[in-house]
């Protein structure tokens, strides 16, 4: 996530020089066959590429409507853990009647399923875009924690040895970790350290921590529908090939000199299509590594220490901060 007022100007142009490069000789190539060699049949009528840009521009448009959807779903998702996570913190310290290592563990299990879960949300996908040039370059500007740090060195600071080699054993680590949170409090339940009522909105708690974390991999693992991005590529290139050959025409009629002026303006035109296209891609997967994620590592840190607060701990981590304004 992006914490500043905006990108820099640099940044984008840098992100998307290569794009930049191959609009300049898209550009350049038909100016030169139609200026210097006086091929003046390449040129068409500008009506079919204004139908062609108008096209381009719906479904660009509907892309990144749909891309942020996306985005701030998952931004929603991610604020109702955090609320969720507070309420479990309270309800475990005051419905538990056991002494405090019982309580630290189901706060600490949580901090566990925190951490479980966002690991398993930035595992790369076929479909995601953070193995493209541009990405990885960017990638430079900050750090990503889940690809930085390992699981099992994480896991270490809030699950015992063996509930650790237990989780670690599972192909879905978070959903296990639920499941022992389930198993624990029932266990407190029959020992008469938890009400019958208190128990029952324990639980609930974890159902809906279930529901927040089923709807995260939702997101994650259903792209942006395919079809609807292959087309949106397919007409902004269609749109950018056809650009120069259109606007040859119009800058003749100021005069042959002018002509020369179709490529600055047809870049400009196509970078604005292409920029377009490329921010909605950047956009569609909110939890794929990319700069515009969610910061999953910053909220897990702000609910630990809301709830190591609650147990009276002193020795609390620092918040996560921003590295060159993108928080993870």
């Amino acid at each position: 996530m992006h914490t500043g007022s905006h990108y820099k100007l640099s940044e984008f142009l840098q992100w998307t020089r290569r794009d930049i490069y191959i609009l300049i000789l898209l550009a350049t190539i038909p100016t030169a066959l139609y200026q210097l060699f006086d091929l003046k049949w390449i040129a068409i009528p500008w009506v079919p590429v204004a139908l062609v840009g108008t096209a381009a521009a719906f479904i660009v448009g509907f892309k990144n409507t749909q891309s942020y959807n996306r985005l701030w779903e998952a931004r929603q998702i991610w604020g109702a853990i955090v609320n969720t996570s507070r309420t479990w913190g309270m309800m475990s310290k005051d419905f538990v009647h056991a002494d405090k290592n019982e309580i630290e563990a189901l706060f600490y299990r949580h901090c566990a399923w925190l951490t479980a879960l966002r690991f398993q949300l930035r595992k790369p996908q076929s479909w995601e875009n953070t193995n493209k040039k541009h990405n990885i370059e960017y990638r430079n500007y900050y750090k990503v924690p889940e690809w930085e740090g390992n699981l099992d060195d994480e896991l270490k600071k809030y699950l015992s040895e063996d509930e650790q080699k237990y989780v670690l054993s599972k192909k879905n680590r978070a959903t296990q970790l639920i499941a022992l949170q389930s198993k624990h409090i029932k266990s407190l339940r029959s020992d008469g350290r938890i009400e019958h009522y208190e128990y029952v909105e324990l639980e609930r708690r974890l159902a809906d921590l279930y529901d927040h974390q089923g709807k995260a991999e939702r997101i994650k693992n259903f792209p942006y529908p395919r079809q609807f991005a292959s087309i949106n590529m397919f007409f902004v290139w269609l749109l950018v090939l056809m650009l120069p050959f259109g606007m040859l025409n119009e800058f003749q009629k100021l005069g042959d000199i002018f002509v020369w002026l179709t490529i600055p303006f047809s870049v400009i035109v196509s970078w604005v299509f292409t920029s377009m296209e490329k921010v909605g891609e950047a956009t569609e997967n909110p939890f794929e590594g990319g700069a515009n994620d969610i910061p999953m590592a910053a909220l897990s840190c702000t609910i630990e220490i809301d709830l190591r607060d609650m147990l009276d701990e002193i020795n609390l981590p620092e918040p996560i901060t921003s590295i060159n304004n993108i928080l993870m």
